[in-house]
C-alpha cells in the first residue's frame, strides 16, 4: 500500500483543498487517470495518479485543506488484498501481550514493601514482622489511594475558572465555504469570516450573493497573490536578458491559408500553432533554454514541454504544457491547444500540465500589442513572446513591399545561457517559419 500525495503544482503552491473525489474506494486506477480534483490560486486542477492499483480509502474529506505532500489517498498495489496491508503509521501488535496483563494482577501476600504508604507504620510494630503482614495489608492497600486526593484536589484547584476555556474555542470558526463562493468573495472583496450561512455550517454562492459587496478598496486574491508572489521571485533570484528579432510570417500564413482550404472551421489550423511548432523545433537544437533549474543547477529536458499562456476571463494567466510540442504534428498541436484553451476557461486543468512545463510562450497579439517581453516562470529559464502579426513594409527580393511581420522576443536566464545564444534560437525559429511545410 502507498501513500497518495497532494502534489506541487507550481512553486508559488503551498496548500490545496480537496474540491472533488472522482474515484470510490474500490475502484481499480492506472497510471494517468484523474483520480479527484484540488482548488488553488489558479483555480480547479485535476489530479492524476502514477501508479497502477485499487483506491483502498481517501484520507481527506470534501472542503478539508492540506499542505503539499500531505496524504490525500491511500493505493493497494496490484495483487494487494485491503486486509495485508496496514494503516499508515501503525504496528503490528503481538498477540500474547494483551492477554497477559489481567491474569497477573494478584499478587503473593509476601510483597508489602510494594506498598509505600504501609511503611510509616512498619517500623513502630517492628518486632513482630509475621503478624503485621496477616492483618494490615489488605485495609491500608485501598484507603489511602482514595482518601488523600478527594480532599486536597477539591479545596486548592479552581476547577470552576477554568471550564470556560473549552467553551471558547468554537468561536475560531470552521466555517466551509465552497469553491464558487470563495471565488466570489474574492471578486466581491467580501471576508467569508464575516458572514454567516443561511443553510448551516457551509457558506455557499447563494449566500455570497445574498450580501452586497465591499465598499472598502478590493482586496488582493489568492489567484493575484499567487502571480505576485511568483514574479517577485523570478525577478529576485534570476538574472534576465532580453532579446528581440523581427520575424517575416507571410511564408506561414500562406501555409496556414493553403491547409485550411476546405477544412471545416472546427479542424482549421491557425497561425499560433505553427509559431507554436516552429519555437519546439528550434529549442531541440539549443537545449540550455529548455529545462529547470533547480538546487543551484540546471536540468536540460529531453522534450519540450511548452508552456503556453492563456488569459482567464476573470483575470490573471496560467500557462499550462503542451506536452512533447515538438514531437507532435501541426493538426495533434492543434487540438492539444484548443482542448487546453477550453478546460483553463471552464477552470478545469490538471496537475501535470502547471509543473512540468519546460519553457513558455506568450503572446499578447490579440490585444494588439506589438511586443512582449516576459517574466521567466521559475523553475524555467526562457520565455518566448510573440508581439500581434502586422502589415510593415519591408525589402523583399530588392523591392520593398508590404509583408507581414511579428516581433519576437526572449527573456532568458544568464545563469545558464548567453545572448550571443539567445540570438541565435530567435534566428532558428525565424528560419523554420520560412519552411514551415517542413515541420
Amino acid at each position: 500500500m502507498s501513500e497518495f500525495r497532494m502534489p506541487s503544482l507550481g512553486s508559488d503552491m503551498e496548500a490545496g483543498t480537496l474540491v472533488e473525489q472522482s474515484v470510490a474506494p474500490g475502484e481499480t486506477v492506472k497510471r494517468g487517470d484523474v483520480i479527484g480534483a484540488v482548488e488553488t490560486q489558479k483555480g480547479v486542477i485535476e489530479i492524476e495518479v502514477f501508479q497502477e492499483g485499487v483506491l483502498d480509502k481517501w484520507l481527506v474529506d470534501l472542503g478539508t485543506t492540506v499542505p503539499v505532500g500531505a496524504p490525500l489517498a491511500m493505493i493497494l498495489e496490484a495483487g494487494e488484498k485491503p486486509q495485508e496491508a496496514l494503516p499508515p503509521d501503525t504496528e503490528p501488535l503481538p498477540p500474547e501481550t494483551v492477554p497477559t496483563p489481567p491474569e497477573t494482577v494478584p499478587t503473593p501476600p509476601d510483597v508489602d514493601p510494594v506498598h509505600p504508604d504501609t511503611r510509616p507504620t512498619e517500623p513502630d510494630i517492628a518486632p513482630s514482622p509475621p503478624e503485621v503482614p496477616e492483618t494490615t495489608p489488605p485495609e491500608p492497600t485501598r484507603a489511602p489511594p482514595e482518601v488523600p486526593p478527594s480532599p486536597t484536589v477539591e479545596p486548592d484547584s479552581p476547577a470552576p475558572e477554568i471550564e470556560p476555556f473549552p467553551e471558547a474555542e468554537p468561536p475560531p470558526s470552521r466555517m466551509r465555504i465552497t469553491p464558487a463562493a470563495r471565488r466570489l468573495a474574492a471578486q466581491r472583496g467580501i471576508d467569508p469570516v464575516t458572514l454567516v450561512s443561511a443553510s448551516g455550517d457551509v457558506l455557499t454562492r447563494r449566500d455570497l450573493e445574498a450580501t452586497p459587496p465591499s465598499k472598502s478598496s478590493p482586496v488582493t486574491t489568492d489567484f493575484r497573490a499567487a502571480i505576485a508572489a511568483a514574479m517577485s521571485r523570478s525577478k529576485r533570484e534570476i538574472p534576465h536578458y532580453y532579446l528581440s528579432h523581427d520575424v517575416d510570417l507571410t511564408a506561414a500564413e500562406a501555409f496556414v491559408t493553403t491547409q485550411n482550404a476546405g477544412r471545416p472551421p472546427t479542424e482549421r489550423l491557425l497561425l499560433g500553432a505553427v509559431c507554436a511548432k516552429a519555437i519546439a523545433t528550434a529549442l531541440k537544437k539549443y537545449p540550455e533554454f529548455n529545462g529547470h533549474y533547480v538546487n543551484d543547477q540546471f536540468q536540460p529536458s529531453k522534450a519540450v514541454h511548452l508552456g503556453f499562456a492563456i488569459n482567464i476571463r476573470s483575470g490573471g494567466l496560467v500557462a499550462p504544457a503542451l506536452f512533447d510540442a515538438d514531437s507532435q504534428d501541426l493538426d495533434a498541436l492543434m487540438l492539444s491547444m484548443r482542448d487546453l484553451t477550453a478546460r483553463v476557461r471552464a477552470g478545469r486543468f490538471r496537475a501535470r500540465e502547471l509543473s512540468e512545463a519546460t519553457v513558455t510562450l506568450t503572446s499578447l497579439g490579440e490585444r494588439g500589442t506589438d511586443a512582449v517581453f516576459g517574466v521567466i516562470y521559475p523553475p524555467q529559464v526562457a520565455i518566448v513572446g510573440m508581439g500581434a502579426p502586422r502589415l510593415r513594409p519591408a525589402l523583399h527580393e530588392n523591392t520593398v513591399t508590404a509583408r507581414l511581420q511579428t516581433t519576437l522576443t526572449l527573456a532568458a536566464d544568464h545563469r545558464v545561457s548567453d545572448g550571443s545564444r539567445g540570438a541565435l534560437l530567435l534566428r532558428a525559429i525565424d528560419a523554420q517559419l520560412q519552411k514551415p511545410e517542413t515541420l
